[in-house]
């Protein structure tokens, strides 16, 4: 099976076309207090020249269900990705339906997965760093997310870049994979390196060749 793609952390509109023009399954737009946080106003602005065909995820951190619903409204957001300390019962009594993102520290990553997979989407792993919430960069043993993946809808995410996604498919035959960082050059994403990514995640799951467009 093609995994699903996710760009994420997208904050112009030149970019987000270029990730729907290059097979792009998801795209995804941070509305916590991070370096890549975009205005509610801007993302709905940018939604409007985006196919709905391509679902459009939003991601908080800790924040009030009726902030997530009220943002979720404006910029027509199919999904949200909560990648803090919300609990399966929050995520399961929100009005959108919701992502759950699970940073991973070892084995136990499989309790939570167990707790949070009956009402979310799908899951989203991620690297562990102390102090922040995701969207590091940082990667994790993806043998790991093997097992989980069997079981359960598991992106997988993290250190990805369009070197490795080929390598953290085979290794962890995800359903789907999210990119931010590994998109970027000095912190802003780029149009190349997202059509690299995407091509290298689809080619990873058949060895087959995909044509950039």
């Amino acid at each position: 099976m093609t995994p699903k793609v996710k760009i994420c952390g997208l904050r112009e509109a030149t970019h987000a076309r270029v990730a729907v023009e290059s097979g792009a399954d998801y795209l995804g737009f941070v509305f916590a207090p991070t370096r890549r946080y975009v205005a509610p106003e801007t993302v709905a602005a940018i939604a409007r020249d985006l196919p709905r065909s391509v679902p459009k995820v939003g991601l908080f951190v800790n924040e009030r269900a009726e902030k997530i619903e009220e943002i979720a409204a404006l910029c027509r957001l199919d999904y949200v990705q909560l990648c803090g300390d919300e609990s399966p019962e929050f995520c399961a009594a929100l009005a959108v339906p919701a992502i759950k993102s699970l940073r991973v520290r070892g084995p136990e990553i499989a309790d939570a997965v167990e707790r949070y997979a009956p009402v979310a989407t799908w899951v989203q792993l991620d690297g562990f760093q102390p102090g922040a919430y995701g969207g590091t960069g940082t990667s994790f043993d993806w043998q790991l997310a093997g097992a989980l993946s069997e079981r359960h809808r598991i992106m997988l995410a993290g250190g990805l870049t369009p070197n490795n996604v080929a390598e953290a498919i085979a290794t962890a035959h995800p359903w789907g994979v999210d990119v931010s960082s590994g998109v970027e050059i000095d912190g802003r994403k780029d149009p190349e390196k997202i059509r690299e990514f995407i091509a290298a995640a689809k080619r990873g799951a058949t060895g087959a060749t995909v044509q950039l467009p």
